[in-house]
């Protein structure tokens, strides 16, 4: 089973290839991430063409490139003025073919394939099941980053081979229908609900409907597929299911539950019961939604027979995901940041300062606070909850709050802490510099729009 020019000729109805394909193929859509021996997928996007980059792509190191039936003759054009040659594609649309690759290479592995979506807490929990599934010696294809929508999720199935024992995939959405088109694609045998929560609701509208959304993760399950959902929540427990599930939380119907959890400055320690098996489990962190994903991870563990011990070690060993309650030291060590920027809604941000509470130091705590974006009409309202919540964060000495919605934050911020509202996270280093000679400890979470990853780079050592 090689993925090679005849698998290519063999999936797309209408293709065109000029030249000779490697043996084995893989395809990047970002010049960016593109690495030497990859072909480059040329997209057309709403704002940006991926045909403009070909002659980055191929100064990259791209040895071929798919392009648009369309393009054909500018391309050709192109490569002439840069003396290059380079196999090509030829497509009546570059997406479709992508897809359509994907589609028809899915079919050809029969192991498990671990689909995990969820509000708060995907790409944490897939690292979490792959670092479980690798120590236990399994040959594991993770999805890269957070390649989560349809073309992320495609350029991930092309990467798996008949070598791997499971693949792992993180699945995201922002708009209804989207959920049921990413399954029937990916097709997953288990797939798991790590949360459902107040995000994308512009796309997809109140919470039942993001549960409901969430929910066709299974609609493409066979007889033997299994479901894995958060039992503390109604939205998702309290459904009858067509296929089996397994429950994960901290109460007690749940199959897989953290009891009597512990939180100190520095660790969260639980007992963790896989049914009927008890286990002493000891995160060397404080954030408790740690303890969600470790459940999560167990679940389908268990279920693909890892030996409890064996998970156990696993989970306690720690996992770094970039912006995700990342610690980094400050530029001249200058203090700690902890990077939660990522992304947020209203449940990641209250999470984040409740663990952030945890963290005892003598140097000043200050929180930088950017928009929760995609909230729809109700944003005001999530705002104001947010400067309601500050009141269990006594430990914050100062606020910097940064964007427009976050104005509703101070409105309802304690009074006494210090809060100042900037409108960039250019202004935001500007307010932060002349707190860092007290080498304070600093949160830093809101939606990705705002770019407080600039902040971030700009503020620690790389």
């Amino acid at each position: 089973m090689h993925f090679d020019g005849h698998f290519v000729r063999g999936a797309l109805a209408q293709v065109d290839i000029i030249g000779t394909l490697p043996t084995e193929i893989s395809f990047s859509v970002d010049t960016r991430l593109l690495q030497p021996g990859d072909i480059f997928v040329a997209l057309q996007g709403a704002r940006v063409d991926g045909h403009e980059f070909i002659a980055e792509a191929l100064e990259r190191g791209a040895v071929g490139i798919m392009i648009a039936q369309e393009k054909k003759d500018v391309v050709a054009a192109l490569l002439t003025k840069l003396h290059k040659k380079c196999v090509c594609i030829v497509v009546p649309d570059t997406l479709e073919a992508l897809v359509r690759l994907a589609q028809v290479w899915r079919v050809q592995f029969d192991y498990p394939i671990i689909a995990i979506t969820g509000s708060v807490g995907k790409t944490s929990t897939k690292e979490l099941v792959a670092q479980i599934l690798t120590m236990h010696g399994n040959n594991c294809l993770v999805s890269q980053g957070n390649q989560n929508t349809k073309i992320g999720i495609s350029l991930n199935i092309l990467r798996m081979r008949p070598e791997h024992t499971v693949a792992v995939f993180e699945v995201g959405i922002n708009k209804r229908g989207e959920m049921a088109q990413l399954a029937q694609l990916l097709r997953p045998t288990t797939g798991i609900i790590t949360s459902i929560g107040h995000c994308h609701m512009e796309g997809l509208g109140s919470l039942h409907d993001i549960a409901l959304e969430k929910r066709d993760l299974f609609k493409y399950f066979n007889h033997d597929s299994i479901g894995i959902i958060n039992g503390d929540q109604s939205l998702l427990a309290q459904v009858s299911y067509a296929h089996p599930v397994i429950k994960f939380g901290a109460k007690t119907i749940n199959q897989i539950q953290a009891r009597k959890i512990h939180t100190t400055n520095k660790s969260i320690s639980f007992f963790l019961k896989i049914y009927k098996e008890k286990y002493t489990v000891v995160l060397p962190q404080v954030h408790e939604g740690a303890v969600f994903n470790s459940l999560a991870a167990a679940a389908v563990a268990h279920l693909l027979k890892v030996p409890g011990p064996s998970i156990v070690k696993a989970i306690e060993k720690t996992v770094v995901v970039p912006g995700r309650f990342e610690q980094r030291l400050l530029r001249n060590k200058k203090g700690t940041l902890i990077n939660d920027c990522y992304n947020a809604n209203p449940e990641s941000m209250k999470a984040a300062l409740l663990a952030f509470q945890q963290i005892e130091t003598k140097s000043p705590k200050i929180a930088i606070l950017g928009d929760m974006l995609g909230l729809g009409v109700n944003s005001p309202f999530w705002h104001r909850q947010v400067g309601r919540f500050l009141r269990k964060v006594p430990s914050l000495n100062k606020v910097i709050l940064v964007g427009n919605l976050v104005a509703w934050v101070k409105k309802t911020a304690p009074v006494g802490l210090r809060v100042e509202v900037v409108a960039s996270w250019q202004d935001a280093v500007r307010k932060i510099e002349g707190e860092l000679d007290a080498k304070p400890t600093i949160l830093v979470k809101g939606s990705r729009a705002i770019g407080l990853e600039h902040l971030v780079s700009q503020l620690t050592n790389k």
